[in-house]
């Protein structure tokens, strides 16, 4: 950045203003990390990414969630260098902080708090849809089930950091248990042939059985091949309150994508396999159809059934807590207003979870439409990954000798391809859902807007992500000298 550019308000950067700002630190190691990793993601399998079997057929999305897997992959070992070097609660915001400058951490920062806002809104939606689908306490899916599902679990994370993380993982371990349990009943009833039953579009280009929509099918499939691993880039938001951050983040991030891995597998190919393509292709619970087709449901179908809900609770509590975290860390820096990063007494940011929780009921209760809010969420989410992938390319460049006490493998070749492969599925989110992504811009503008004409004059320089930026200018200014 230009000097002149931004101003830093030391003045209210004292230690009370930090000490009303700070996080439960100790709280999780690298289980509850593992933990969290995997239920950011869990509900993905049971619901979703089924729907890019309409735009890419089986092989399409085959293709797609194998590439959209390398970009994770590659994304999450270039992370777990960033957390090791830069473990605080600002995640990506604070590694495109240090690498980008402040347009470029903000620009990252609210990014993800579009997805992070937006997909706990979409998923109260199909919450309410479980249960009344299963006929629970009689209730139909509406504004009464969506408060609930927001003031119950909002709770939870006021009680505090370790609390939740642990109720995290007991619900996550359910979802995990479950949908191992479906592949093995699934897969006695597996043909390959049911795996490209979908009718071929013979004016695509290069359409055959197993790209019935074309080459260009697998490009609009990436979306949903990113719904096996959407939100695992999460993790190193609970940094500062991680035991030993710089050990425990890049065991827990790559344990996390390792199992992520094997459930996309075993998902894809079960649900597939069993029942065909083309019959789970539109469904919205394509578990439970692929074991029970159109015919009554059987004790397995029903115990998946109620597990999809545990795996969407498990997402919806996970996705809650690092909405808040990034929240926390963007306003105690100043690039929002800086009450939001205020904590409790039990050292939880109350207001970085009361207000997003509020936003996110209103757009449910106001809406009722959660693909569109699901849609929006991975367009700010595709922008994140590049930004942070560009972030880990540019420190590698800048600053080769910066202490790593994690390398990524690799190196700049592996955070590369996750960078172009990012931009690819930010231009596949137009083939999708034109409309969320002109959402999401405008979203963004707004947010820029008050950016550059307030919150930019008004960084606190003391803040953790703040320091850990001004230290390099103040190094290279020393190198220069």
């Amino acid at each position: 950045m230009a000097q002149g550019t931004t101003t830093r308000d030391s003045s209210p950067a004292d230690d009370a203003y930090l000490k009303a700002r700070t996080l439960r630190r100790g709280s999780a190691g690298w289980l509850l990390l593992t933990g969290l990793g995997v239920a950011y993601v869990v509900s993905g399998d049971f619901s979703g990414w089924n729907i890019g079997l309409a735009k890419g057929g089986f092989g399409g999305l085959a293709i797609a969630t194998l590439l959209m897997g390398v970009m994770y992959a590659c994304l999450v070992f270039a992370l777990a260098e960033l957390s090791a070097i830069l473990p605080t609660a600002g995640g990506g915001y604070g590694f495109a902080r240090r690498a980008l400058g402040t347009w470029g951490g903000f620009l990252t920062g609210t990014a993800i708090l579009i997805e992070y806002i937006l997909a706990p809104a979409a998923i109260s939606i199909f919450i309410g849809d479980y249960v009344e689908s299963l006929g629970l306490f009689g209730l139909e899916s509406g504004w009464p089930v969506y408060l609930a599902c927001f003031a119950i679990f909002i709770g939870i994370h006021l009680w505090g950091v370790g609390e939740a993380l642990r109720f995290s993982l007991i619900v996550t371990a359910i979802a995990v248990a479950a949908l191992l349990i479906f592949a093995v009943g699934a897969f006695t009833d597996f043909s390959t042939g049911n795996l490209d039953d979908i009718p071929v579009d013979k004016d695509a280009l290069g359409s055959g059985s197993w790209l019935p929509f074309g080459l260009l099918g697998i490009w609009a499939a990436f979306p949903f091949g990113m719904w096996f691993f959407l939100g695992v880039e999460g993790v190193p938001l609970a940094a500062e309150e991680a035991k030993d951050p710089v050990r425990s983040m890049p065991r827990a991030l790559a344990i996390s994508m390792a199992i992520l891995v094997l459930l996309a597998v075993v998902t894809f190919f079960a649900s597939t396999g069993a029942r065909g393509s083309a019959a789970i292709q539109e469904a919205g619970n394509p578990l439970v159809v692929a074991l029970q087709g159109n015919g009554d449901p059987t004790a397995l179908s029903r115990f998946v059934n109620y597990a999809g809900l545990a795996g969407l609770v498990a997402s919806f509590f996970s996705l809650i807590y690092a909405g808040s975290r990034q929240l926390f860390a963007l306003s105690r820096a100043g690039y929002l207003p800086r009450f939001l990063s205020l904590t409790s007494r039990r050292k939880s940011p109350y207001l970085g979870l009361l207000i997003p929780g509020a936003i996110g009921f209103a757009l449910a209760a106001g809406t009722g439409n959660g693909a569109r809010m699901l849609n929006i969420a991975v367009f700010g989410a595709t922008i994140s990954y590049a930004l942070m992938a560009l972030s880990h390319i540019v420190l590698r460049r800048r600053e080769p000798d910066l202490e790593r006490p994690y390398r990524t493998p690799g190196g700049v070749l592996t955070s590369s391809v996750a960078f172009v492969l990012a931009l690819s599925a930010l231009v596949a989110t137009f083939l999708v859902d034109k409309d969320a992504a002109f959402i999401a811009l405008g979203v963004y503008a707004v947010a820029l807007a008050y950016f550059a004409i307030y919150s930019r004059h008004h960084l606190v320089a003391r803040a953790p992500e703040e320091e850990f930026a001004a230290l390099a200018a103040a190094e290279a200014e020393l190198e220069r000298n």
